[in-house]
């Protein structure tokens, strides 16, 4: 599939390298290149520089973390895939997951939350979300959309659209419910472990935990 051409600043392209190390994880060179090309995109067609500069949320005002922006959740729900991925690979060889697949997923799987959670899309949205709703688009399609572009696989784009409950409409592929349960359960220790602040954790995360530390005041 031939991707987005765009010419890129090196110091976009460095940020992104810089905030996902996790990027030279992925074996294959193209992929890799085709995966900062997304944030790269992403990033350009926003209002921010710097993946870190995201804010840290699920989406806009729900699950905010304490500190941290965007680049640790992302990080660590590739950290926690991958972990699914060598523990399947080291228990039951004969297991057939795309670890590359994984890993590019992971890191991207949020990649449409440049448009989310862009504070000017927000102003829009907040003034009139009559003429094209609030929000126009999830971060879901919007990253499948961002991912097409920067010619990622339809298996890369198949996790950035389906990571979240728009993929309980289809047949989630292995690898994207992978990254699904490790995006749901990055979410769920954050706010259990008193990460998040209170007044952003819905009522159901509330109710999983006899905490002090997810209690709305």
């Amino acid at each position: 599939m031939a991707g987005y051409r765009a010419d890129f600043s090196l110091e976009l392209r460095a940020g992104v390298i810089e905030d996902l190390p996790e990027l030279r994880l992925i074996a294959d060179q193209d992929l890799r290149e085709q995966a900062i090309d997304a944030w790269a995109i992403a990033l350009a067609q926003s209002s921010f520089r710097r993946i870190k500069d995201i804010p840290g949320e699920a989406i806009p005002g729900v699950l905010v973390l304490n500190r941290g922006g965007q680049d640790m959740h992302l990080r660590g729900v590739t950290r926690l895939a991958l972990s699914y991925v060598e523990y399947f690979a080291d228990a039951f060889p004969e297991a057939d997951i795309d670890r590359d697949i994984v890993i590019a997923g992971g890191l991207c799987h949020d990649v449409g939350k440049t448009f989310e959670c862009d504070p000017e899309n927000l102003r829009r949205w907040r003034a009139d979300g009559s003429r094209v709703g609030r929000p126009s688009l999830r971060h879901p399609v919007y990253g499948a959309h961002i991912c097409l572009l920067a010619g990622l696989p339809e298996a890369v784009a198949h996790i950035a659209a389906c990571h979240s409950p728009e993929g309980d409409n289809v047949r989630r592929s292995l690898e994207c419910q992978m990254v699904h349960e490790a995006d749901v359960a990055w979410w769920r220790i954050a706010a259990g472990s008193g990460l998040v602040r209170p007044d952003t954790v819905p009522d159901e995360f509330v109710r999983m935990f006899d905490q002090r530390a997810v209690r709305k005041p």
